[in-house]
C-alpha cells in the first residue's frame, strides 16, 4: 500500500486543486510502479507560512523580504 504525503503551505489551495494532486500522485504510482490505485493513500498537509522555514527563515518572513 503506497503512502504519499504532500506538504504545501496554507495559501488557499482549492478542493479541486487538492483533488487534482491526489489523482495525479495516484496515477503516477500506477503508471510508474504498477501500484493498485485502490490501495494507494495520498495525504495533503497544509502548513502555516510561519511554520515552514527555508534557509533558517520562516516563509512568512521571507515573503515580507521579497524572497
Amino acid at each position: 500500500m503506497p503512502y504519499v504525503n504532500i506538504k504545501i503551505t496554507r495559501e488557499g489551495a482549492t478542493e479541486d486543486q487538492k483533488a487534482e494532486l491526489i489523482k495525479g500522485a495516484t496515477d503516477l504510482l500506477v503508471r510508474v510502479l504498477d501500484k493498485n490505485p485502490e490501495t494507494t493513500v495520498v495525504v495533503i498537509d497544509e502548513v502555516n507560512l510561519e511554520d515552514w522555514g527555508i534557509g533558517g527563515v520562516a516563509v512568512k518572513e521571507r515573503r515580507k523580504q521579497g524572497r
